[in-house]
């Protein structure tokens, strides 16, 4: 942990030329060390939220005209005095303006120390703050809308109703033991039971939405697989709309993975061509099958490429099964519908779960499309259900599931100290995803992992 008395200086735009920079300044002499090398109004007499025009002066040498912006504490991201200092995007200009202020008082921010200071000194929780990550590291519209969530604390409630909820019966259970000479029952064992069924219900929940949440923020793995020739390549491309992968009618021409990333309604879909499955005819051949049947197990969505024109449903049907794994969504996809009679398109396979395309026309790739989003996310993100995506978080609620199972499993047979222990416990573990219970290594192990000048 650091010295959060001091004043801390970083670049808080990306680094490389642009038409301009922002260096931000944050701790209780940051007005004071800008106003040192700023010429142009007095900044410790100006209001907060307030932007002035002047030049960053070395001595007699001008650096570069800038505008300030002043944030006077408590009003500002940190909740301490911050400046930032827009100035023109010259590499050159940036470090000579940064190496000014060190050397009139500041020191160069740590990874995240921003962010940090914003949690320490109570602008947000710490989980607020980790989303502050997600969000800029966000790459679509619902990673974007989920990170945005929790920054906006809507996870936090949910989490601090139920520690709330929690306390209320642990500090009755405590005042049971102050009593315990007495046997007397403060903590109705009933009313216990209904809230830690209630509690588990809501953690529960959040649980399983880490698998939905986890894929939103990292893209969901698709895999498109069958056999060789099946036009799985070609589909590729039509997703797509561009020639991605290349397409020949000689079987086999995909010896090895492409992966290329899809948005459909604000979701990245990270779709893999695969290999086609067969017994391999050469060594490289056959290390490309074994990667494709790596690349299914670790997806969430196989979409399943069949020519419905050459494969019979006996083979279709046994390819399926062969595929099928526990945990994975399948999609059939009969591919060159426009090379079937109308006889032969009605004795195909029609599930929810099938759809007939021809991937070298584009005929209903659009359709496909929408049976892939629903296929993966449904009625998920309708309305304003919490969406996990923090592996620390779902494992701090599965902790916190543990402990409270073993509340109900005692409640008949322990003692209120023993039931006390396992609620303390799942208070700790809830307070370690906002921050009320903290540690010095696992502030050090989240902020590092920031960009520095956030």
């Amino acid at each position: 942990m650091t010295n959060h008395e001091e004043t801390i200086v970083a670049l808080a735009t990306p680094t490389g030329i642009g038409a301009i920079g922002v260096i931000r300044l944050s701790g209780p002499d940051a007005i004071i060390i800008a106003n040192k090398v700023f010429k142009g109004k007095d900044l410790t007499r100006q209001a907060s939220h307030t932007i002035h025009f002047g030049s960053i002066t070395d001595g007699n040498m001008v650096l570069d005209e800038v505008l300030m912006s002043l944030f006077v504490a408590p009003r500002s991201y940190t909740r301490e005095n911050v400046v930032e200092i827009s100035c023109h995007g010259s590499n050159y200009i940036i470090e000579s303006i940064i190496k000014l202020l060190i050397k009139n008082g500041a020191r160069s921010a740590k990874a995240g120390e921003f962010t940090l200071r914003a949690f320490l000194n109570g602008q947000l929780d710490l989980s607020q703050a980790e989303a502050v990550a997600d969000l800029i590291a966000s790459n679509s519209k619902a990673s974007q809308q989920v990170a945005l969530q929790q920054l906006r604390g809507g996870f936090s409630s949910q989490l601090q109703t139920l520690r709330e909820q929690l306390v209320q019966f642990a500090s009755l259970i405590e005042l049971e033991l102050d009593f315990a000479e007495e046997d007397v029952e403060f903590a109705n064992r009933d009313q216990l039971k209904k809230l830690i069924n209630d509690i588990l219900r809501v953690i529960t929940a959040l649980i399983q939405s880490f698998e939905l949440g986890n894929a939103i923020k990292h893209g969901i793995n698709t895999v498109i697989a069958g056999r060789p020739n099946a036009g799985k390549s070609t589909l590729l491309n039509a997703l797509l709309n561009e020639e991605r992968a290349i397409v020949s009618h000689i079987p086999g021409t995909t010896r090895d993975t492409i992966e290329e990333v899809l948005n459909i309604n604000g979701i990245n879909f990270r779709l893999i061509d695969t290999a086609g499955i067969r017994e391999a005819t050469d060594a490289i051949e056959k290390i490309g099958v074994e990667r494709t049947m790596e690349k299914i197990s670790s997806s969430s969505l196989l979409v399943y490429v069949y020519d419905a024109e050459q494969i019979t449903l006996a083979e279709l049907y046994a390819d399926m099964g062969n595929l099928q794994k526990p945990g994975i969504t399948m999609l059939i996809v009969a591919n060159k519908a426009d090379l079937l009679t109308q006889e032969q398109i009605v004795a195909l396979p029609h599930t929810e779960s099938a759809i007939i395309v021809s991937a070298k026309q584009k005929q209903h790739i659009d359709e496909l499309k929408n049976k892939i989003y629903h296929a993966a996310v449904k009625d998920k993100l309708e309305g304003n259900d919490i969406l996990v995506t923090n592996l620390r978080h779902l494992e701090a609620l599965q902790k916190t599931e543990e402990a409270l199972i073993r509340v109900l499993a005692g409640m008949e047979t322990v003692t209120s100290d023993f039931l006390s222990m396992d609620i303390k416990q799942a208070l700790h573990y809830l307070g370690e995803i906002t921050g009320a219970v903290t540690t010095d290594d696992l502030l050090d192990n989240i902020f590092s992992k920031f960009c520095i000048g956030k």
